[in-house]
């Protein structure tokens, strides 16, 4: 690979883009968006089944719930748990 491909650390986080996964929560409650990777962090907007998503490709492991958490760029920016967009819990 030549200089020129590459790609450092600090231009990759201003890439837009990531996978669009739906929401479903395998219940009629809508899924909680948070400010951060876990329950303790704030819930700011709450997604109904079906809704689509953006995530990003980020996954946060919680300690304190013992689950994954993936970040969402859209509808809203946040973190959902992985397993109600179809990732490893």
């Amino acid at each position: 690979m030549t200089e020129m491909n590459k790609i450092n650390a600090e231009a990759l986080e201003n890439v837009i883009g990531g996978v669009a996964k739906t929401v479903n929560t395998n219940t009629k409650q809508n899924a909680a968006v948070r400010s951060g990777p876990g329950t303790n962090f704030e819930q700011i907007a709450s997604l109904p089944n079906n809704t689509t998503v953006n995530f990003t490709g980020k996954i946060i492991f919680s300690e304190k719930d013992g689950r994954n958490f993936a970040e969402i760029s859209s509808p809203v920016r946040g973190f959902i748990a992985a397993s109600i967009i179809g990732l490893d819990r």
